[in-house]
């Protein structure tokens, strides 16, 4: 029971599209606990004015990467659960949701093999031109691409979180040197996964290919900008499965154009979708998918049940997993 009202009477906001798409169960299992279900009827993530909107008398809401500050919470004053559909938190002012009560959860872990298994696509795609060369085989052509072997290259991951350590332990078979960048890992995490912590400038000079998996914070965001990138050596990789605000995209438009970086894959953009006229997507040497990372089978359906258990768990007046603000929990 939550604010005297049983669960079976309480409204939820389900924004993430991918939501029971595989498993319909999941659907079924919220619209059968609650009164009534609202979704998502934009069919891309929300801004701020329309999570406002929605949020109308509602108590539990399962986020995905909507924008949420706090002038969509403004009005939300029956909300009590924020149960985020992955783990950023980047888009997601957990401050103002803290002021008003609103516990906020996530779902650590739950596509961390996901977004690994596309960092090595991306990885294997970049080294073999594997996109240029489908789409010059398909137009009649017949084209030499030198492509660059991963054995002995050395991989640099700035993270070294959940994401990170699958990305790391996908790479031991192919006999590749592994450097990682992470102040909040011990020594002895790294050496499990046969990784060597480095200092950031150490990494990004070493690197044959750099690959992103840190979340978005003061210290992170624009990361990658003109000094980092000129670090890099001549010829490198940047693959970027993470968020797009810790690249600076005109520096890395630039360090394309002049060579400096043979080539980038993206999965993630400062604006999303980003700008159908952007210079990246004029250059043959960057490949782009639309933040797909985490749509997998098992990645969505784990992400799914986990923000649901959480989101039930708070309407049912019970301590869910994965708190991001426990300080909440604490003053109730």
């Amino acid at each position: 029971m939550i604010d005297g009202r049983p669960i079976n009477e309480c409204r939820v906001l389900c924004a993430p599209n991918t939501f029971g798409k595989r498993d319909p169960s999941l659907r079924s299992t919220l619209e059968a606990a609650v009164r009534e279900v609202i979704y998502n009827p934009y069919g891309r993530p929300l801004k701020a004015a329309e999570v406002r909107r929605l949020l109308n008398d509602v108590d539990g809401y399962i986020a995905g990467v909507d924008e949420i500050d706090s002038s969509a919470l403004e009005a939300a004053d029956r909300l009590r659960i924020i149960a985020r559909y992955g783990v950023g938190i980047d888009r997601l002012d957990v401050a103002a949701a803290t002021a008003k009560g609103i516990v906020v959860t996530n779902t650590p872990g739950a596509n961390s093999a996901a977004v690994a298994e596309l960092t090595i696509a991306f990885i294997l795609s970049l080294a073999r031109h594997i996109i240029r060369a489908n789409k010059a085989v398909r137009h009649g052509e017949w084209p030499v691409l030198d492509g660059i072997g991963i054995r002995g290259k050395t991989i640099g991951l700035i993270g070294f979180g959940s994401v990170g350590r699958e990305v790391a332990s996908r790479l031991k078979g192919f006999d590749c040197r592994l450097l990682a960048f992470d102040p909040y890992v011990e020594m002895e995490i790294a050496d499990k996964y046969g990784a060597r912590l480095v200092p950031l400038e150490t990494l990004a000079c070493e690197a044959d290919f750099v690959s992103l998996h840190a979340p978005a914070t003061d210290a992170t965001v624009g990361m990658v900008n003109e000094r980092f990138l000129s670090l890099m050596k001549k010829g490198a990789f940047l693959i970027n499965t993470a968020r797009g605000n810790l690249v600076n995209e005109p520096a890395l438009i630039t360090a394309l154009e002049n060579g400096h970086i043979q080539g980038a894959a993206l999965d993630c953009f400062s604006q999303e979708p980003p700008d159908k006229k952007s210079r990246l997507f004029q250059l043959p040497s960057v490949i782009v998918t639309p933040h797909t990372a985490a749509h997998t089978d098992d990645a969505v359906n784990q992400m799914g049940w986990t923000a649901l258990g959480c989101c039930l768990a708070v309407l049912r007046g019970e301590r869910p997993e994965h708190v991001v603000n426990p300080e909440v929990l604490q003053q109730s």
